[in-house]
């Protein structure tokens, strides 16, 4: 099912050929960069399965996002449902993560807006929420760029004490906004 599109991206559901092209992203160190560590194929597939059971318990989750171009997979984007031991959770998350092949066109950038506007025009969101590594300026500048303001900073109780990825930034944008 696709549930929305871009001039350049389809949001859609995943399917079995984008397991193995999910599995390489993962465990591509450049995308990584910004995690704790790369995924193993049985990590990735475990994600997979969490995704899919998100989109079946709430209608919708980390949509599969293909180049309208190439008809191909380039990754995710879309919610999450942010449960970990925090002052904000359990709060929705937008986050994405593209294959490297695809940085540096703006999808990322393109498909958090309409991911924004589909989350609050459709799914009636009231507020959404994005948190990232602070060195993981890239991503920062997606959530500036897509009109998300910054809340705070924390340390992210899941990532190790004196690790350099511990300390992230969390932004937030309203349905008002």
């Amino acid at each position: 099912m696709v549930y929305f599109e871009t001039q350049r991206l389809v949001f859609r559901d995943w399917n079995e050929q984008d397991l193995y092209e999910f599995r390489i992203m993962n465990k591509d160190t450049r995308v990584m960069k910004y995690f704790t560590k790369t995924l193993a194929d049985e990590e990735t597939d475990r994600f997979y399965n969490i995704i899919k059971d998100e989109f079946r318990n709430y209608g919708y989750g980390l949509y599969a996002v293909e180049s309208s171009h190439s008809n191909s997979f380039i990754g995710f984007i879309g919610y999450h449902w942010a449960n970990f031991n925090s002052q904000f959770t359990p709060c929705i998350e937008i986050g994405w993560r593209l294959k490297y092949e695809a940085w540096g066109n703006g999808f990322a950038t393109e498909g958090a807006k309409a991911c924004l506007t589909y989350g609050i025009e459709r799914l009636e969101f009231n507020k959404i929420y994005s948190f990232t590594s602070k060195i993981n300026v890239q991503s920062e500048n997606v959530m500036k760029k897509i009109g998300m303001v910054k809340v705070m900073e924390f340390e992210h109780p899941n990532i190790i004490e004196g690790s350099p990825l511990r300390r992230h930034v969390f932004y937030s944008i309203d349905s008002s906004s």
